[in-house]
């Protein structure tokens, strides 16, 4: 007999997780969390979970250590109610940019994070698009490593962005793998931008490898934060001779002076998705443009709960 199912939400993107309990016809598991005065936060399920399949759906974006606390007391609430399994859906997963040591005597922070999701008690994790794929070895739990890539293609094809006439842009040498995957699928040509970063959110575009001139440029990256690399590379490639430029990230973390580069950048359009809630200022803005991941999660997490494939959803 199959078990029931109930998706529940932490106050860090509840319009994500209302849309995703829409996309399955679902209606959201009663659960109120709460600050004390004091800035403890004090989670209360309030409908029974013995035995049932319990998602909790908390990206960690800012406030960071708000979210991961909030997203902890929940899995810690649901293991004490006796829940048949927990499962994290973390959209974006914060702090996942400390995945190594870049320097002596500074922590690998992405891999305390894992240890602390599992030890509250998480049974399996879900997230969308990591820094680094080798995040999802920090963990002793399974992890479902999804894509905003059919979503963000989709999108990109409506626009007649793909193609010949249509050349896919990684910003630095990591992002290489998630470029070719989206030159392939888009039957476009790529190209890669060789970055220097001397400093934390700095970076300099040093040239490109590979052929713009003539072509629509679609930069992909993972995120967008302070939009310095992104907005730097677009008035590179059009230097070099492309007709237009357009940047995917799947997080729009969008920090400090990104609205205001990304406003006054040679970039046509921002696509992002709604794995982070965008502020007020963010949705003023004419170029950027949110494609919503909730169908996508809503799937994985019907897949999960009655033990189908995930990786069927990116074949």
């Amino acid at each position: 007999m199959l078990k029931s199912l109930s998706i529940f939400s932490g106050n860090a993107n509840k319009d994500l997780a209302n849309a995703i309990c829409s996309a399955i016809e679902m209606t959201p598991g009663a659960a109120v969390v709460s600050t004390f005065s004091d800035g403890e936060i004090f989670v209360e399920i309030r409908e029974n979970v013995r035995g049932v399949n319990c998602f909790v759906v908390q990206p960690t974006c800012s406030p960071v250590n708000d979210n991961l606390m909030e997203l902890l007391v929940m899995v810690d609430a649901l293991k004490r109610a006796s829940a048949g399994s927990i499962v994290a859906i973390i959209p974006y997963f914060g702090y996942g940019r400390q995945d190594r040591k870049v320097k002596p005597r500074t922590p690998i922070s992405a891999k305390l994070v894992a240890d602390l999701i599992t030890a509250a008690g998480a049974d399996r994790v879900v997230a969308v698009d990591l820094h680094a794929g080798q995040i999802q070895g920090f963990f002793n739990i399974p992890v479902d490593h999804l894509y905003a890539m059919p979503v963000f293609i989709d999108y990109l094809r409506i626009q007649g962005l793909v193609g010949d006439k249509a050349v896919v842009i990684s910003p630095d040498a990591g992002g290489v793998e998630r470029a070719r995957a989206y030159a392939k699928r888009m039957e476009s040509t790529m190209a890669i931008i060789d970055k220097r970063r001397p400093a934390p959110n700095i970076s300099e575009v040093m040239n490109i490898i590979g052929d713009v001139r003539g072509k629509h440029a679609v930069i992909i990256d993972d995120m967008i934060d302070t939009a310095g690399t992104v907005t730097a590379a677009a008035k590179v490639v059009l230097d070099q001779g492309a007709k237009s430029v357009v940047a995917c990230a799947t997080h729009g973390v969008l920090s400090g002076p990104a609205i205001e580069r990304v406003s006054g950048s040679a970039l046509t359009e921002v696509i992002i998705s709604d794995t982070i809630p965008l502020t007020a200022t963010a949705r003023s803005s004419g170029k950027i443009k949110v494609l919503s991941v909730a169908r996508l999660l809503g799937e994985a997490i019907k897949r999960i709960h009655h033990g189908d494939s995930i990786s069927n959803l990116f074949i």
